[in-house]
Order: C-alpha cells, then structure tokens, then sequence
C-alpha cells in the first residue's frame, strides 16, 4: 500500500477498481479510455473529486477490515500482498487532485483540499493505529528469518512494520487519541501556510512601473515580458513586475534603480510576514510545537531526531556537523565576495554599503569584471525547447531511450507538452508531462511528481509504466521572443528531468519499496544531472541561438567554465543558513513555546554569524520546503546528495567518457530502478564500489585546501 501522506516520496501507482454504488460518469470510477489510461483531464470536473475521495476511502477501509478479518494465520500472501496492494482507487484521484491543487488550482479546489485533508489524515491514522492490523503485520516480521521469503519481501515486511511503529502502533490509550488529533491538526495547518503564501505571492505585491526611465539597465526582452504582464493585468502602458523569480531576478540584476530593487526584494522576503490574514508565523510556531510533541510521544526527543532517524544520516548531530564544516568555508568565500562588490560601489562614488537588494546587482558587475561575461550574453543561447532536446539527448546518451511527443494525450493545462518516453529496441517506458511557465494557480519553484508511478499489476505479472510529471516557473515567451531560459533555469530543468527518470525507471513488485530511498538520498538522482548540463560537450549540443541558430561561441563557453565558482560564496551561504534555520526550527524539545518568530530566526543566523548582506534563502514565514512541502528537518538534504552526486558524477570523469554506457546502466540500475531493493548507502555501493568521497564536492564548490 502507498501512504500519500506518510510516503510523499513514493512514486508508484495503480487503476482503480469498481463498485456499484458509484456514478459512471465520474471517471474516476472507471478505467481510463485515453491513450495509456492516462487521466481525462478534459472529462474531470471538480464536482467529481470529493464522490471519489469518500468512495476511495470506503474501498480502502473494506479492504483493510477483509485483511484483518481473515481466520487464517497471517502471511505474506494474505497479509503484507494484500495491504501492499491496497487503496488503488484513493491514490488514483489523490495523484491528479493534490498534483492540480500545486500545478492548477482555484478557489473550489482549495476548498475541497480543506476539508479532504484532514478526512485522509484521519482514514491513515486510522489505518496504522489498527492494532488488529498491526498483530498480523508483527506476526509476518517476527517470523522473517523462518520464513522462505525472499530479500525483496522481507524488505516489504520490515519496512511495513517499521512503518506502524513510527506513526503510532504501539501507543496506547490517550496517546493514540492525541496523536490522531496533531495529525489531523497538522495537515491543516500545512494547506493553510501553503494557500497563504499562494495569496502573498500572486496578490499581495506588485511592482508597477509608469516611468521608462525606471527602467534604466534592463534587457530588452526583460522590458518587453514587463510590458507584457502588465496589459494582462489591466495596467496597459506600463511595466509590471512581482516577486516570481523569472520576474524579480532579472530586475534585482540589471535595475539601476536601486530603491526600486530594494522595494521589489522587501516586497518578496516579507511576505506572510506583514501582519495581514495570510502572516503564517503563528502558523509556524504551531506547526513546531505538535511536531516536537508528536516526535516524544513516539519516543524521540525531537522532530528532526524522529524525521532523521530513516535517513542515511540517521543523528540530527550529524547533519550539523555536516552543514558546518561547509558553513566556514562558504561564509569566508562570500565575505570575499562582499569587499569585491563594495569595492565596485566605492569605484563608482556610491555612498552606501552593499545591502541585500544589491547583492545580484553587483554581483553582476563583479562577473563582468571578472570573466567578462553577463546573462545577457547567455540567455539567447538557452532557448528553452533546445534545452529540453539538451536534455532528451543526454538521456539517450547514458541510457539509450527516446522520447516522442505525443498530442493525442488530454493535459490540464494548454501549457503543458506530453511526451512517450521508450527503450532503445522502442518498448515503452511512461509518459513524461512538461509544465513551464507561471501562472496564479501554480505554487512557486519547480518540482517533480507523478500522475501514476511505477508499479505492478500482480494478476498480468507486468511492470504499470509511469506518469511523471515536472512542473516549472520559467520566463515565459513574449509576442516576439520564445522562452529564454537563464543559466540557472537550464540547470532547474536538468534537475527535475533527474527526478523524472528516477521515476520513469523504477522497476519493482512492490509497492511499499519499489523507487523508494531516504530523504537524503532522494536528490542524488535530481543533481547528478546537473553535471552534464554544464558539461561544454552538452553545451555546445543545446545552446543555439534563438534567432540565428548559430552555436554558442567556444569563447562564451569558456568564460562560462571559467566563471563556475563565481558567487558560490553566497550561493552555499543561502542555502546553508537556511538548512540550518530548518534544522533549529526542529530540533526544538516539547513543550516548545516561540514567542516571535522573527526573533527565533534572528538568534539563529546570529549564532552561525551570518552577514547582514546575505538573508537564508528562505525566511521561516515563506519557508514552504519545511513548513507545507515534506522537508522538515530535511532541507540539508541537497547538499548531502549533492556530496553523492559529485562522487558519482567524478566516477564517470575518471573513465574518460561521460557517456560511458557501462557506468550508465550500473547507475541506472543500482542508483534508480532497483534502489528500494536496499538502503541508500548500500545501493550506492552496487554502483561505486565505495562509499563516497566529500573530496570532489569540495573541489566542485572550489573550497578545497
């Protein structure tokens, strides 16, 4: 059985069955008679998600009662199957209703979120509280080893048994009961911060420009897409930009108006912050608080000791060990950075010190000075269909497989392109769906998911291929230029294609551990990709000029190799601070009692000495990673992969090939088909044949000795 809740990580998924209660007209009740049964987005009405919900449940409840009600002694075959395989119908409307609740959403599909979430909070609590249920799985666990199961099922077991224990099997009494009301609390809160950051970002600032000169340094194509939004918003003749980074990045880079920077910035790292109806700190100071108390009465002492404990590595103290051996080294490079700029200021007769809102600005200059080089230069080059076929074509380099598109598949939104994903000798592999561009109904940031995951259909013994899913907020095109990516979009792209092939190649026949991996692990296929991005022999493959289709010059690649360090002072900074506010947040014991939030964040960054010029990438109240999308105690998680990328990205430097296709299927199997057949660091041992160095992460961000 997949747990939505518990396991967000999982990527599988199956079609639903029937009953005779339900209305044929709902799809969900049906099987899907579109091209590889992928959903009818055209025939789903919002009217349709809460009959299949409520019906969901009340297949899934008779399921588990059918297993718990069994006379026969409990198995593998009549205990662990049976529950692995259960729910199908829940999970088919959960896969396309929370993916459009972050992709698409709307006034009726947040509403129907409010009061479906603590519903399924509750049918899962009331799942893995089942103490009869419990019994049968603890009876299969505690005669594992006089069993004939295989490694593959005895996995399944453990980690369903582990499972119960964690989420509240062997409480007791008043103590289960307090835990059911946290959970359901929880997944209330967690909608809420989510919908009030929503609100903050898309309607709560805009920065209108009504003067040309205001405009002074910007690139023409940034003008234009300004001009663009504004006479979509009603504001015909003038400029519009928000706190979207494909909007706010570019002006905090090229504006020369500097109040004009600092007003857009202010209006972007305040938000839910003002005090207004969508202020989510006393939503954060709750969330913490329930968080600590559910971790001790499962017996742990924090959250990020419970939340940590599956992952690889398994102590918070851990983490931060980690988090600060790189903290010194980056705070020391970007102080570096910091006179560099100030520099530039006092050269320029400014009489200001460097503040926050400056930092692109003139970091910009500073790699202009430095490498001779702006992301003006770069930015024709990095058409965003050229990228993906970029992407598509290192695919099929490392793994032999193809990618078509298709238009013959219904999507949710005109935005989105579908494309059929297959084996070199042309068998079927999945779908991949491409979602680009922002728009009010999608939450901010790129993320990858799926519609179906991978699974088995036990009655045809066959692999279900998958539906993934990436989902992006990149510039979008204008009347007169196609969408141009930045160089950091290329390298948003190149990620989330990681994740997809993570999904769209997991093998297994079980549910509970087919793609599954520890938190910490779940970016190592993500970045890996990254890599190759910025390899010069993938480069030059992609990079084409929009408008003469000329390859990007060896000239601008070079410069663009040579500038690779540039800024990675800030870059580690921002992102460190954050994981370790992140890590703050929950290593808090219960009872926890945070007056003011802001002052909680303060103290934190004071104590690691963070410099003023440089905020954490995300302040708590926008902290959506932590607060409403499964990372809790987990931000760190990129870097630490980003140790295992590096490693694993170096093993292929070292043959000589970074398209070596021996390496290639050795990754590809023990690292992303087959990696829930063992732990994380044990699947990457298949492939390595060590355990990761930290040595080219350190060389990669430039701090090594």
């Amino acid at each position: 059985m997949r747990k939505f809740f518990l396991l967000p990580m999982a990527l599988l998924f199956m079609t639903a069955c029937q009953s005779e209660t339900e209305d044929k007209t709902n799809p969900f009740f049906t099987v899907y008679d579109t091209p590889f049964e992928t959903p009818p987005f055209n025939e789903i009405d919002e009217s349709h998600y809460m009959p299949a919900f409520k019906e969901g449940i009340k297949h899934h409840e008779a399921e588990i009662d059918a297993i718990v009600n069994s006379s026969e002694a409990p198995t593998f075959e009549n205990t662990i199957l049976p529950f692995d395989q259960s729910g199908k119908l829940l999970y088919k409307v959960s896969r396309v209703f929370f993916n459009l609740r972050s992709a698409d959403t709307n006034d009726s599909i947040q509403a129907i979120a409010r009061e479906v979430s603590p519903m399924l909070s509750e049918h899962n609590d009331n799942i893995m509280m089942n103490m009869k249920l419990f019994e049968r799985v603890k009876s299969v666990y505690e005669n594992l080893e006089s069993s004939e199961l295989d490694d593959s099922q005895k996995r399944v077991v453990t980690k369903y048994y582990e499972d119960f224990v964690r989420n509240g099997a062997l409480l007791e009494g008043e103590d289960q009961e307090r835990l059911k009301e946290i959970n359901t609390r929880l997944s209330t809160l967690t909608l809420e911060f989510g919908e009030n950051l929503l609100a903050e970002t898309n309607e709560n600032f805009e920065l209108i420009i009504e003067d040309e000169t205001d405009l002074a340094g910007l690139p023409e194509g940034v003008k234009e897409a300004a001009a663009e939004a504004a006479t979509e918003a009603g504001h015909e003749g003038k400029w519009l930009f928000t706190v979207q980074k494909p909007s706010m990045l570019p002006f905090l880079t090229y504006a020369e108006n500097r109040d004009l920077r600092e007003k857009l910035y202010r209006g972007y790292f305040m938000r839910c912050d003002r005090g207004n109806e969508y202020d989510n700190k006393d939503i954060i100071k709750e969330m913490v608080a329930l968080r600590a108390e559910r971790a001790q009465l499962l017996g742990f002492e924090n959250h990020a000791d419970y939340v940590i404990d599956v992952n690889m590595a398994k102590e918070p103290q851990k983490v931060y060990d980690f988090l600060l051996k790189l903290w010194e080294p980056a705070l020391k490079k970007s102080k570096e950075e910091r006179e560099q700029m100030q520099a530039i200021i006092d050269s320029e007769g400014g009489d200001f010190d460097l503040a926050p809102w400056d930092w692109w600005y003139y970091a910009e200059k500073l790699r202009k000075q430095k490498y001779d080089l702006d992301e003006s230069q770069l930015k024709p080059y990095f058409q965003l269909e050229n990228v993906r076929d970029g992407m598509f074509w290192v695919a099929n380099q490392l793994y032999g497989i193809t990618f078509e598109k298709l238009d013959n598949v219904p999507v949710y939104h005109e935005d989105v392109e579908v494309f059929e994903v297959k084996e070199n000798d042309g068998s079927h592999i999945g779908l991949l769906y491409l979602d680009y561009f922002p728009r009010e109904s999608k939450r901010v940031g790129a993320w990858c998911t799926s519609f179906r995951g991978a699974g088995w259909d036990h009655e045809k013994d066959e692999r279900i291929a998958p539906l993934s899913s990436i989902v992006c907020n990149f510039t979008k095109p204008t009347g007169t230029t196609p969408s141009l990516l930045s160089w950091d979009e290329v390298n948003t792209l190149f990620h989330e294609f990681g994740h997809a092939l993570h999904g769209l190649f997991t093998k297994g026949k079980y549910d509970r551990t087919a793609g599954e991996v520890p938190r910490d692990y779940v970016e190592l296929p993500s970045q890996i990709m990254e890599n190759w991005a910025a390899e010069p022999e993938v480069i030059r493959h992609y990079a084409k000029h929009y408008q003469t289709g000329e390859t990007i010059p060896d000239e601008l690649v070079e410069k663009l190799e040579n500038s690779s360090l540039f800024n990675q002072g800030f870059a580690n900074v921002e992102y460190l601070a954050a994981s370790l506010l992140d890590m703050d947040w929950h290593t808090l014991q219960h009872p926890v009692n945070v007056e003011d939030v802001n002052a909680f964040e303060d103290e934190s960054m004071n104590e690691i000495g963070l410099i003023p010029e440089i905020l954490p990438r995300y302040r708590s109240t926008y902290f959506a990673h932590i607060f409403s999308g499964g990372y809790s105690a987990g931000y760190y998680v990129y870097k630490w992969a980003e140790v295992l990328d590096a490693d694993a990205f170096y093993a292929f430097k070292q043959t000589g090939d970074i398209f070596n296709k021996e390496l290639a299927a050795k990754f590809r199997k023990h690292c992303l088909a087959e990696v829930g057949e063992g732990e994380g660091m044990e699947q990457y041992k298949k492939f390595r044949g060590q355990e990761p160095s930290i040595e080219p992460l350190l060389e990669k961000l430039g701090f090594e000795e």
